[in-house]
């Protein structure tokens, strides 16, 4: 009932707006083979309701082991919480493919450039697709009925703390049917 009232007084910001002039790729998944670690990345943006407005949650995810590589939180869509990231997570590893929305923060010229630079593939989700990125949809979906929902975030610091402890729960413990029942940080560390 909570997060009805947040959602009636503050609008749901919308997340996948492209920047005007912002380059769009096409989507490089369809009919493709996922069957290890590193050869897809994907990315999104989702809201978290707090108990007066919205932060906003970024995530770098592998797409075979469904592993939160990366993730941060801000109080704007500025482009500079995804491109950290994305950075946290380049230190880790390098995809062959990076996947996205077609939000202004993935088709800008500094987070396009960041992949360029590294020679991988960008692939974006056709326009108004979500299942195209369906494992970062599922992620978000455990997060905030699994934790988000559970809670009533007053400042940020406690989202932040409480969203962590979670993710490092879903990485290392929760166990996945679609990956017979192992956690993502043992396909990934695999």
């Amino acid at each position: 009932m909570r997060i009805m009232g947040i959602e009636a007084i503050y609008a749901k910001p919308k997340l996948s707006q492209p920047g005007e002039g912002h380059r769009v790729y096409p989507y490089l998944l369809k009919g493709l083979k996922i069957e290890r670690c590193n050869q897809v990345w994907c990315t999104d943006i989702t809201y978290i309701p707090m108990a007066q407005g919205f932060v906003y949650l970024v995530a770098v995810m592998d797409w075979f082991s469904r592993f939160v590589l990366s993730w941060g939180l801000s109080l704007t869509m500025e482009v500079e919480f995804c491109l950290e990231a994305l950075g946290k997570a380049l230190r880790q590893n390098r995809p062959e493919i990076f996947n996205s929305d077609q939000g202004s923060q993935f088709t800008s010229e500094r987070f396009q450039g960041e992949l360029e630079r590294r020679q991988i593939a960008i692939s974006m989700d056709g326009r108004g697709r979500c299942m195209d990125n369906i494992f970062i949809e599922r992620l978000w979906r455990s997060l905030k009925y699994e934790e988000v929902y559970l809670r009533d975030y007053q400042r940020v610091p406690e989202a932040h703390q409480s969203i962590e402890k979670y993710l490092r729960f879903y990485n290392h413990e929760r166990l996945h049917q679609s990956l017979n029942y192992q956690t993502p940080a043992a396909i990934y560390g695999a």
